[in-house]
Formats: structure tokens, C-alpha cells, sequence
């Protein structure tokens, strides 16, 4: 039996009224030219997973003898 599991859904509401030059938390984002970072797969995890691949093939090769 296979089960499934809810899933988040997500929400974006934008406000009807919202004027972003009146908002001073966006003045200060703004100014401070702030950004939400994205999510992105940094090199340093990329090169730990070839390690730790490495390292499984290299046991695996070892103890198969």
C-alpha cells in the first residue's frame, strides 16, 4: 500500500492597497539594497558528495577482494 502525504500548499497574497514606497520596512531593504537570498546548491556540498561517493566506491572495491 502505497501512502501519500499533504503537501504545503503555499500562499501569496498581495495586499489590494499596498504602496511599497510607504512601507519603511522596504525603505530600509531598499536602501540597504537587500535581496532574499535563493536557495542555491553551494560548491562545497557538490565537492563533500564526490568525496563521500569516492570514499563508498573505493571501500566497496577494497573489501570485494
Amino acid at each position: 500500500m502505497i501512502m501519500k502525504f499533504p503537501k504545503h500548499k503555499t500562499f501569496h497574497y498581495v495586499p489590494r492597497y499596498y504602496d511599497p514606497m510607504k512601507d519603511e520596512e522596504e525603505r530600509r531593504k531598499r536602501r540597504l539594497k537587500f535581496h532574499p537570498s535563493v536557495h542555491r546548491k553551494s560548491p562545497r556540498s557538490i565537492l563533500i558528495t564526490l568525496v563521500l561517493l569516492a570514499l563508498i566506491i573505493i571501500v566497496y572495491f577494497t573489501l570485494a577482494q
